[in-house]
């Protein structure tokens, strides 16, 4: 491009306006997005800049007789060199002063308090714990039921009599007792051994600490979800009459629904008009979206800074007519060729998006509106207490099993293992031990 001293005045005059994070005050400088921008291409480009506020405090709006307020009206009429603000790039403004390559992308989004910009699904109930956490519980769950019903099988404590007594545990007992406990409700007969009692504890243990951590996870989930309206985009918003919603009066954005001619767009601007839904300024358009059934409509850029800002905020993922704010000079000004380089080097350098992070950084701290699912490694010793009690149960009951064979050895003169041996296979295999309870009731009514 060409050379600096060839097209750059010595002292250019800047015309801007307070918008943060663009432009704002600080003692008696101003600093911000903008205030960055110009002095990075002012370093490119070797020229002297003087800074003043517009004097209306507008940023540029035709009137009916053809004339421009603002900062536009500002260049046009020779008083400023420049407008460097968040200016979006239009055809109107095009005609009356040259525009420079957009320095930044933006278009048109929602923001909403994030309690209405959340539905609820159906399976929403699942959501404190992973998939993976769930498959875990499953496991534990029949694995806790099993050692009930092999432990209760195993321990003469138990079941003294394998031959004449009918077994208290079936597995289908077995699973319907686990379950009881896990839903706090109990579901006897309890079990008489230490054995079957070590593993029942772990069980009860197991289960409190994780109902504990699913209705702790359950209530942070649901505590934001008052409205069970879903509002993920402009037809969701437009097919709605729960929440209001509205724009900055006379802003490009209104434009934008006016002149379009989608009828779901045609709709949102027809009801605000009825309506009369606008607000005078962004910061009332963000106060009214915090107080809650309001949605403001706007440039997201603007409401990424105000989500930001406040934590309560969010802005909906769909973006629709895509603008970009650019650099004001005069028109056939030869500033603009080299300003658009310079814009297009600082982007490609990755000056543009450092700026952009800088000033848009968030001051939340975290978002406690909505937690994460547990993690089946965050239970990891809930897991472990649990697999220590099973096989501390299981441990015992073998013990039990081979202090009577142990006994009964002495009283019949066989070998341990082999009177052991019997036992295990005889308590394994009986299949009385399978018949539900409700058999062994009918037996002795019949008896």
């Amino acid at each position: 491009y060409s050379s600096p001293s060839s097209s750059v005045q010595s002292e250019l005059r800047i015309t801007t306006i307070k918008q943060e994070p663009y432009t704002i005050s600080k003692g008696t400088q101003l600093e911000g997005f903008c205030m960055d921008l110009l002095s990075e291409v002012a370093k490119k480009l070797g020229f002297k800049y003087r800074v003043q506020l517009v004097k209306d405090g507008s940023y540029g709006r035709q009137d009916d007789n053809g004339n421009w307020n603002g900062m536009i009206g500002e260049v046009v009429r020779g008083e400023a060199d420049l407008a460097i603000a968040p200016l979006t790039l239009t055809a109107a403004r095009e005609k009356a002063v040259g525009m420079t390559k957009p320095f930044m992308q933006t278009g048109i989004s929602i923001l909403l308090r994030k309690d209405i910009s959340e539905g609820s699904g159906f399976f929403d109930f699942l959501t404190p714990f992973t998939a993976e956490t769930w498959v875990g519980i499953l496991i534990a769950y029949l694995g806790t039921a099993a050692s009930i019903f092999i432990v209760a099988r195993i321990s003469p404590c138990e079941w003294s009599q394998p031959q004449s007594e009918q077994n208290r545990f079936s597995f289908l007992h077995s699973l319907w007792y686990t379950a009881g406990a896990l839903t706090l409700q109990g579901a006897g007969p309890h079990p008489k051994a230490l054995s079957g009692r070590v593993i029942c504890c772990s069980w009860w243990f197991f289960t409190v600490v994780l109902l504990a951590c699913y209705f702790s996870n359950l209530s942070s989930s649901k505590s934001s979800e008052s409205a069970q309206l879903m509002v993920k985009g402009f037809e969701d918003l437009a097919n709605q009459d729960t929440i209001e919603y509205g724009c900055l009066a006379g802003s490009s954005t209104l434009a934008f629904f006016k002149n379009s001619n989608n009828p779901v767009y045609r709709r949102i601007y027809e009801h605000m008009e009825r309506t009369k839904s606008f607000v005078s300024s962004m910061d009332e358009g963000v106060r009214r979206a915090k107080e809650g059934n309001f949605a403001f409509i706007g440039e997201s850029v603007s409401l990424d800074l105000a989500v930001a800002r406040h934590c309560e905020l969010v802005r909906a993922h769909e973006v629709v007519g895509m603008r970009g704010y650019s650099i004001a000079a005069a028109f056939g000004s030869p500033l603009i060729k080299n300003l658009s380089v310079a814009i297009l080097q600082l982007s490609e350098a990755g000056e543009l998006a450092y700026l952009r992070s800088k000033w848009w950084a968030s001051s939340c701290i975290a978002d406690r509106t909505k937690s994460s699912p547990v993690q089946l490694h965050s239970l990891k010793g809930m897991f472990l207490v649990l697999s220590l009690g099973l096989g501390l149960g299981a441990l015992l009951a073998v013990l039990e099993l081979t202090s009577k064979s142990r006994r009964g050895a002495v009283e019949q003169r066989k070998s341990c293992c082999t009177v052991l041996t019997e036992e295990l296979s005889l308590r394994l295999r009986t299949s009385n031990a399978s018949r539900p309870q409700e058999n062994v009731d009918k037996d002795k009514e019949k008896a």
